[in-house]
């Protein structure tokens, strides 16, 4: 890294970094060496990992910072376009390569470059930077993970041409020393299975690891003949039994032959060998990722490891790894996806233009999105006309209220401060519930979420008591990794198949009023423990708004909503709301390839 300059202006050092144009387009704000402002721009546009140009999150960041954008220093993106393209026109000219791409391809050829769509949509005139996909990634975790010195590995499905990368971070120096080059994927890898098992490529991967504890390994060795294990950090995909390369579909008809079945359709019945290929493919996953891990303390044997990309999302994974590998402490960058990577390219770039890391070096809580003021929030619900309980200086009652509602059953939207970054709910736009009712699970999986059932739920608990209820002496605040459930209380709502959960730590610094929810609620019921999971229902974003709240709240039929310092129940909403809301249509992508997902999104 290089390119040092050092730029000041009245309002201080301030750098701008985006991701869009792929998947998950989002935009942050680093000012003075902290990082100010994150989110995700399917938050403003209610678009499912919306990919467009992040209008409405650089407007957010702006006005959060409260800077001007002729004040920022540098704009930087997350990936380098013209290698990416250079991937893109290979793909293309591949002989019986699918016409649809070749069409993609030469409309990337017309298009306009990032950084002139940059200029052209915000008028920018200063200096714009650019960050590789996967240093992008690797500087999201390693630059905000609180250690002075890291290995770091990052995997997802593919950047311009790396899908794996293994890297050292030392002071400011962030530095990739090897890479794993597309087609070979690990993520890639996980992807095609999804998808031969009827899942939504690009999203339905997590469904693949709440699917996989109901089934048994024994497709193990015909996941492992997909891929060839090499030297050093290396492996390579066995091309035969993939067709990504060439048509609309993942896999190619050797695939079929080796597992010894017809993939699954979207939306049938889930089989037992459904789940049993889920089983193997997780189990696959982790024993590769761990080979690589024990490679990279090789080379960097420090105590600690920073991870990011699609795959680290895996929590499974994770918790293998922070279990069994061979470092000390893990990091797991909280938006580790695409989304992350604007956080990565603004610190990138921070490094090159000032010649330092930024000042904030942790990550401290990921509460980094909009908030709402309770006149707001008031305001519109003094004009809706609906019944609300105002709470407005009382946040002692308002938190004995809700806890009393969730010890007998109910279910609790939950609108509280700043928005999360990344994909996780973590007590700021969260649906509530006790984590000891049987049924709760199958009720919030099936009125609630609308959703399929065998996917878990996440437990929340008091830090300081996290030791008691799981097998885990580590902080988790981020939901990122699973656990063995060891409580004396029975939790069937967040405990999975295996006896697993993932698990978020709550600290009052992180999150008070959350912190203060679960401490009443352990006075309540001697369990410090809340089931939570996000805000929306299936197809939607999490909610950003009280209005988005409000919408989801009377669509899913939740119990109560706690929206701020209000209290509103599902019994006083007008039967009229109810229709209007159910007949209100989800925004879909207007991506030709978004219906579906069969493939991965290439372009």
């Amino acid at each position: 890294m290089n390119d040092t300059r050092v730029l000041e202006n009245k309002t201080g050092k301030i750098v701008i970094g985006m991701s869009f144009g792929y998947h998950d387009s989002a935009c942050c704000v680093i000012k003075n060496g902290e990082v100010l402002a994150a989110v995700q721009e399917e938050r403003f546009s209610r678009v499912k990992n919306d990919k467009s140009f992040p209008k409405e999150s650089l407007r957010y960041c702006l006005e959060y910072a409260n800077v001007s954008l002729d004040e920022v220093d540098c704009i930087a993106y997350y990936e380098d376009a013209q290698k990416k393209l250079a991937r893109q026109i290979w793909m293309g000219t591949i002989d019986d390569a699918d016409p649809f791409r070749k069409k993609e391809v030469y409309r990337h050829l017309c298009e306009q470059k990032p950084d002139e769509v940059i200029r052209d949509i915000t008028g920018y005139s200063g200096h714009i930077a650019i960050s590789e996909h996967h240093l992008s990634h690797a500087a999201s975790t390693y630059y905000f993970s609180g250690f002075d010195d890291a290995a770091v590995l990052t995997v997802d499905g593919v950047g311009e041409w790396a899908t794996t990368s293994y890297s050292h971070g030392k002071g400011a120096s962030l530095e990739i020393f090897e890479e794993v080059n597309f087609p070979d994927s690990i993520g890639l890898l996980y992807s095609t299975i999804t998808s031969f098992l009827g899942f939504k490529v690009n999203s339905g991967e997590y469904k693949v690891m709440g699917l996989a504890p109901y089934g048994e390994p024994i497709y193990k060795e015909q996941i492992l003949t997909l891929i060839e294990m090499r030297e050093k950090g290396q492996y390579r995909l066995n091309m035969k039994y993939f067709d990504f390369l060439n048509t609309n579909r993942m896999y190619s008809d050797e695939l079929i032959s080796l597992m010894g079945l017809e993939p699954r359709k979207p939306e049938s019945k889930l089989d037992q060998v459904h789940m049993d290929i889920a089983k193997s493919l997780q189990v696959a996953l982790e024993e590769i990722l761990l080979e690589k891990v024990h490679y990279l303390y090789e080379q960097v044997p420090s105590d600690n490891l920073c991870m990011a990309g699609g795959v680290a999302l895996n929590c499974v994974a994770n918790g293998r790894i922070q279990r069994e590998g061979p470092f000390k402490n893990l990091f797991v960058q909280p938006a580790s996806g695409d989304a992350g990577t604007a956080l990565g390219a603004a610190a990138v770039a921070w490094v090159r233009l000032f010649g330092e890391r930024p000042s904030q070096k942790d990550t401290p809580h990921a509460y980094l999105g909009i908030d709402a003021s309770s006149d707001e929030i008031f305001k519109l619900l003094s004009n809706s006309g609906v019944k609300f309980s105002d709470y407005r200086g009382n946040e002692e009652e308002l938190v004995k209220f809700t806890a009393a509602r969730i010890s007998e059953g109910a279910v609790i939207g939950w609108f509280q401060g700043r928005m999360e970054f990344g994909p996780r709910a973590l007590g700021a736009r969260s649906i509530l519930a006790d984590p000891r009712l049987a049924n709760m699970r199958d009720k919030i999986n099936s009125l609630v979420k609308m959703r399929e059932a065998f996917r878990p739920f996440a437990p929340a608990v008091m830090a300081e008591k996290a030791n008691e209820h799981f097998a885990l002496d580590y902080p988790s605040p981020f939901m990122l990794q699973t656990c063995d459930v060891e409580s004396l209380i029975d939790l069937p709502a967040i405990t999975h198949v295996d006896n697993s959960a993932r698990v978020q730590t709550v600290t009052a610094e992180s999150n008070k009023r959350f912190h203060s929810l679960l401490r009443e609620f352990d006075a309540l019921t001697d369990c410090p423990i809340i089931l939570n999971t996000s805000f929306n229902v299936r197809g939607e974003p999490v909610v950003r708004t009280p209005l988005d709240a409000l919408t989801c709240f009377v669509r899913a039929s939740i119990d109560y909503l706690i929206l701020g310092d209000f209290i509103i129940s599902q019994a006083d909403i007008p039967e009229m709301w109810k229709v209007g809301v159910s007949n209100t249509p989800i925004k879909k992508d207007k991506d030709p390839r978004s219906i579906g997902h069969a493939v991965y999104t290439f372009l």
